[in-house]
């Protein structure tokens, strides 16, 4: 599952390739696979695809959900946290029907399969997402939530993840319920 949190092109400049068609048939060649496009439902907020990925190689493919976030400016922060909170939750019900559609032959962790997180520069936007989502989750499962500390994680695995000006303008304390 891919969850990318950006346009493609903001304030004139391309941020990512698109590695993806826009259009159901569409495809694109990217690295050493072909990316097919199967089905495209886009809302104000967001856009939600299913990719087929072929490896060039192998002819090994492989179907993809990817859930594109396309209202968070770059340098910027969300308009609407209830927005983005939807979006996260859209995100994770995706994930859980990901993982009962594997049935008995997942042996991953229980939240699996994997949720990859990108934005134009990795540490913005993608660091406030991942956050949210670790904060949320722990707050389910413990009824606590450490921001400070789950910020420092984070940073330790991704050098400046959740540059302070995001930090301070989206308010984690007040996104996390």
């Amino acid at each position: 599952m891919y969850c990318p949190c950006f346009r493609v092109v903001e304030r004139g400049r391309t941020k990512c390739a698109q590695y993806w068609g826009p259009e159901p048939g569409d495809e694109v060649q990217s690295g050493g696979f072909i990316v097919t496009t199967l089905e495209v439902d886009t809302n104000p907020d967001y856009t939600v695809s299913m990719l087929l990925l072929t490896n060039n190689k192998t002819g090994e493919t492989r179907e993809v959900c990817h859930m594109r976030y396309t209202v968070w400016p770059d340098y910027g922060v969300p308009q609407s946290a209830k927005a983005l909170l939807q979006f996260l939750s859209l995100v994770r019900q995706q994930q859980s029907k990901l993982l009962a559609s594997r049935g008995d032959t997942w042996v991953g962790h229980p939240r699996e399969p994997p949720i990859i997180v990108h934005c134009s520069a990795g540490i913005g936007r993608t660091g406030t997402f991942c956050i949210l989502d670790i904060c949320i989750s722990r707050l389910e499962d413990t009824k606590t939530v450490d921001i400070r500390g789950t910020v420092e994680k984070i940073r330790a695995q991704r050098a400046y993840s959740l540059q302070y000006s995001n930090a301070r303008s989206v308010r984690l304390g007040r996104l996390v319920p």
